[in-house]
């Protein structure tokens, strides 16, 4: 099989979707694999490497398209539409329920698409997680940034200090994102609060993360304690459609100004009223008064950890489809099927078909 592995052209993308130790394992078991020149460096692989591990370095994106197996870390972007084919499987990290445009041009070109995020295996989401490892813990990371005064926060450092109290970070959901999230700022010493409506998985919190408070997650609660947050992280997710607006207009208004919210929901769209997405390049901007950073790529900004944590996941599967094709992947892999959005003009998940009313 031929597989193309294209150069990320969203801003700010520096990750790549295949290792050249990966490329290397596919090229020994008679596959092509097809590599734009650059497509690597900003993770801190050279042209050098992938030409080492066999691939055959190509000068432009059409080049690497026209493979039959497409691998990507991004959802394709408008110029790279065209680029897609009947026949040809694409596999990369789509959101299509917060997205139409792109929706409708997987729709009408016939390729078959296969989200990471949708992917699940033993009720977990595998090719989804590592990257929500990253966003979860990188989430406080760029909150205690913006909390500081230089950059528009109202000046508190999450940790605080000997008779000062420390910063209050309030995480919504408790899955991947959510826990990762809450270990950072409780390992930097702030009082941290994860709303969750799921009673196990709030007992699994209270177990392992015994400084962390659970409180059921409702609009009241939000309520009362979002006038003391000075760090909010939406961390919720509902595989493969629409994430749900937790957070109202109204509701950010009752925090402090200088506040921060960071919304790792925003690849499905959002958690709050206000959210709308952002850039590495502009990654915030106010509402309410209240700091927002919706970056919808923020793994990105890792690209070599992220790029090595992916490829560890992804492939097996990659493996799979080059050497079987779909439906044998699928029949080794059962929860590969759940990963396929879109196949030759139709759309198969519920949840984007939902979302878009298709």
């Amino acid at each position: 099989m031929i597989i193309g592995i294209p150069k990320e052209i969203k801003t700010q993308e520096h990750r790549v979707g295949l290792l050249p130790s990966a490329a290397y394992l596919l090229v020994k078991q008679g596959h092509q694999v097809l590599v734009e020149r650059g497509a690597g460096t900003d993770s801190g692989y050279p042209d050098a490497d992938y030409a080492a591990a066999g691939a055959t370095l190509v000068a432009s994106p059409e080049e690497a398209f026209r493979a039959d197996l497409v691998i990507k870390i991004k959802e394709p972007i408008p110029s790279e539409f065209p680029l897609l084919r009947q026949g040809q499987m694409l596999f990369t990290y789509l959101h299509l329920a917060a997205n139409r445009p792109l929706t409708d041009a997987l729709l009408n070109s016939g390729v078959t698409a296969i989200a990471y995020e949708t992917v699940t295996r033993n009720h977990r989401l595998p090719l989804l997680e590592p990257m929500s490892e990253i966003a979860g813990r990188m989430s406080v990371i760029v909150g205690g940034h913006f909390l500081a005064k230089p950059h528009g926060g109202k000046g508190v450092l999450l940790g605080g200090v000997p008779g000062v109290l420390p910063g209050k970070v309030v995480v919504l959901g408790g899955g991947t994102s959510g826990v990762n999230a809450a270990r950072m700022a409780t390992g930097l010493g702030a009082d941290v609060t994860v709303l969750e409506v799921d009673v196990e998985r709030m007992r699994f919190l209270d177990i392992t993360m015994s400084t962390t408070h659970t409180l059921y997650s409702s609009a009241a609660h939000l309520t009362e304690l979002l006038p003391s947050v000075d760090l909010l992280i939406g961390a919720v997710l509902v595989p493969g459609a629409r994430a749900p607006k937790l957070v109202s207009r109204a509701m950010l208004g009752l925090m402090k100004p200088g506040s921060v919210f960071v919304d790792i929901a925003i690849d499905q769209g959002g958690c709050a009223e206000t959210s709308r997405p952002t850039t590495h390049d502009d990654p915030v901007y106010f509402e309410e008064d209240v700091l927002h950073y919706c970056v919808t790529n923020m793994p990105g900004a890792y690209a070599r950890t992220a790029t090595q944590a992916l490829t560890n996941v992804t492939y097996p599967y990659i493996e799979a489809l080059a050497n079987l094709g779909l439906t044998e992947a699928c029949q080794k892999f059962d929860g590969l099927r759940d990963g396929i959005n879109i196949a030759e003009g139709r759309i198969t998940c519920p949840a984007v078909a939902e979302a878009h009313g298709l």
